[in-house]
Order: structure tokens, then sequence, then C-alpha cells
């Protein structure tokens, strides 16, 4: 990942107090710069997600932090190929 600038966000207080994430979700995806990569952090895998970034030319990488703590890393196409 070089000197890429890593954007994160944390869903998982929202979800919590019942708050919907997605338009601060789609939001911080909106104001990245290429290069950067987003960080979710949520309290469940967020399947649908994946499919809607992925249409935008995200790919993404999962990892169960702990049972409610899900980290999702989503790259831009491309990207993680030029960096090797």
């Amino acid at each position: 990942m070089n000197t890429q600038t890593i954007v994160e966000l944390d869903v998982r207080e929202d979800l919590l107090l019942k708050k919907e994430p997605f338009d601060k979700i789609m939001g911080a995806v909106k104001q990245l710069k290429p290069g950067q990569i987003f960080v979710l952090h949520a309290p469940f895998n967020p399947i649908p997600l994946h499919k809607l970034l992925g249409s935008k030319g995200f790919i993404y990488e999962v990892i169960k932090l702990e049972k409610k703590h899900w980290q999702v890393t989503y790259i831009q196409k491309g990207l993680k190929d030029s960096d090797s």
C-alpha cells in the first residue's frame, strides 16, 4: 500500500443507535481520491455493499476481527496490481 491514503469509517456505533449509515458510507466513497483505500468497520459483513461498490469499480477484502466487528477494505480496481 506504499504511500496511499487510507480513509476509515466505523459505522458500528451508528447501527447500534439504529441510524442508517448508507449515506455516510456513500459520501465517504464519493470523496475518495485516486489511489485512496476505503476501510469500513461494521458489526456484520455488508454483502450488499460489496456488490454495489463492485459495480463502481472496487474490489474488497473482508476480515472478521471480533464477533461484531468486521473490517472491509475496498480498493479501486487496477490499483492493487499497480502497487506490486
